[in-house]
């Protein structure tokens, strides 16, 4: 293909993105669904050239951001309170789901050898970041079950790609070891560790040194990337390093940020992992036609492969309920002899972490990269696709109503023991003292009694707000709802202003900045 016609074709996956996404909206389906569909049926369009997804391209393009992103923005305290917890679920499960789905597949089919249908199981055991967080994204869930699943996401790639690299080398040399696999695993996850950590503390002393807003977000964007080629290069895990950049980045975001680099960082960044999460829906679909194409055509593929696949599938799925309802009921066992770190799931946020179990890029990623003379690797691949397939369009369309059925509400124990009013509440105290502090000069005389006033008043209201909320919630309501009109009103004679040549471009620009900060602060006040 040529790059002329390669450039256009990636403009009108983004189009494509764009209308998808609006039609998710407008028929109430979740984007990932959408797109995954809108994908595969862009396939097989006549005239449209054939996909082929180089799978180390799309992990070191796509992954290490959206990895980013998830480790950027993650509840630290709490990621740290369930680190048990995750690593049940990204090792412990990855590990079990290998096993079940392995000896599945060889039930089914005997004479695949041992290591493909380990090869297999590896592939589709780690539930998919980008999978999770296009649906929960979506949903409301309590915090505890948030940080499982979103925890789960950052690190089970890791335990997933370390045993396909053993499977596969198992069925090229026909050996394996348990004992080389665990060492190698400890190996990868320290060194990504280590590797992730000097990454990100180089990054905060090169950022402290920038004064240039743009040169500081430029070099965040390229962190995810950087964290994740370097522990590729030194061979330890760059699912690992990436998600420690990540955490410890993110950690010191406050702190190295201006409020503009903040803004202008964060609306950037936004669109950008937009356009890379649904640009991996999109390719998946679009892979759907060689793949379909290497198995014979859809009648040959369902006819030869259709009831393996779906057992494997049911396979998959119970394998995820077994073993988060087996932890469940190993947590009440130890809670009944004295253990009682940790509160059990119950039924309803087991049934939801259960079904939470997407797959998607690095399952495709990984059945792509399989050598071409690896035993069972059609089966494989298309095994892997419809899987993708399966738990996309079916767990997550439900997923919301499942979460509505199980009536799933936050425990007292996980709340925060502040609410938002009554930390604005703390926050204007601290600032009343400062300007308390620094309303006086050194003789003692008043020299900002406006900003003391403007500032009692304010942490006065708030107290007041805190103690009355029900009363206040509707009076600020209708405050901020005429705040938002003045705003719209003010925009119109701005835009009016410059249209009749009244006021320049740099004074129109300087005042919708104004007025779009007065806006957004309404908006969010409001919510």
């Amino acid at each position: 293909m040529e790059p002329t016609h390669l450039f256009e074709l990636v403009i009108a996956m983004f189009v494509a993105i764009i209308l998808l996404h609006y039609a998710a909206h407008r028929f109430g389906l979740p984007p990932s669904v959408a797109l995954l569909t809108g994908g595969a049926l862009l396939a097989f369009m006549p005239g449209l050239p054939a996909i082929t997804v180089d799978p180390n391209l799309v992990l070191v393009i796509f992954l290490p951001p959206l990895l980013m992103d998830g480790a950027w923005s993650i509840a630290l305290a709490r990621l740290r309170r369930h680190m048990i917890g995750i690593a049940s679920l990204a090792v412990g499960a990855v590990l079990f789901t290998t096993v079940v789905i392995a000896v599945v597949t060889h039930l089914l089919l005997p004479s695949l050898p041992w290591a493909a249908c380990a090869a297999l199981g590896a592939i589709v055991s780690p539930p998919d970041a980008v999978s999770a967080r296009a649906v929960l994204q979506r949903v409301k869930l309590p915090r505890r079950l948030q940080i499982l699943l979103e925890g789960e996401s950052l690190f089970n790639d890791a335990s997933g790609l370390v045993l396909f690299r053993f499977a596969v080398a198992a069925g090229i040399t026909g050996t394996f070891s348990s004992v080389d696999a665990a060492g190698t695993f400890l190996v990868l996850a320290i060194g990504g560790a280590l590797v992730g950590t000097a990454v990100s503390v180089v990054w905060l002393l090169f950022v402290r040194q920038l004064e240039d807003e743009y040169l500081i977000i430029a070099a965040t964007i390229l962190l995810s990337w950087t964290a994740y080629v370097l522990g590729e290069l030194i061979h330890v895990s760059g699912v690992i390093a990436t998600v420690m950049t990540g955490l410890i980045a993110g950690w010191f975001q406050h702190t190295v940020f201006t409020a503009a680099t903040r803004m202008r960082g964060v609306a950037f960044w936004t669109v950008l992992v937009f356009l890379m999460e649904a640009a991996v829906f999109i390719l998946i679909g679009l892979s759907l036609r060689g793949v379909v194409e290497r198995g014979g055509g859809f009648g040959v593929v369902i006819e030869t492969m259709g009831l393996p696949i779906l057992a494997i599938l049911l396979a998959l799925t119970f394998a995820r309920f077994a073993w988060v309802f087996g932890s469940d009921v190993m947590i009440r066992l130890f809670n009944t002899l004295g253990f009682k770190r940790y509160p059990p799931l119950g039924a309803g946020n087991s049934m939801v972490l259960s079904w939470a179990g997407m797959r998607g890029v690095v399952t495709l990623a990984l059945a792509l990269s399989l050598p071409e003379d690896f035993p069972g690797r059609d089966f494989i691949l298309i095994t892997s696709f419809a899987i993708i397939l399966g738990t996309v369009l079916i767990q997550g369309t439900t997923l919301g109503r499942i979460i509505g059925w199980t009536g799933l509400v936050e425990p007292e124990a996980d709340k925060a023991r502040m609410t938002m009013p009554q930390a604005e509440a703390a926050m204007a105290q601290a600032q009343l003292l400062t300007i308390q502090g620094l309303a006086y000069d050194a003789g003692g005389n008043l020299v900002h009694p406006q900003l003391l006033k403007r500032y009692t008043v304010r942490a006065e209201r708030i107290g007041d707000y805190v103690e009355r909320t029900d009363h206040y919630t509707p009076l600020l309501h209708a405050h901020f709802d005429v705040v938002l009109q003045a705003v719209a009103t003010g925009r119109r004679e701005l835009i009016r202003l410059h249209r009749a040549g009244e006021i320049d471009d740099e004074t129109l620009h300087e005042l919708e900045r104004d007025l779009d900060l007065e806006e957004l602060s309404a908006i969010s006040a409001k919510g």
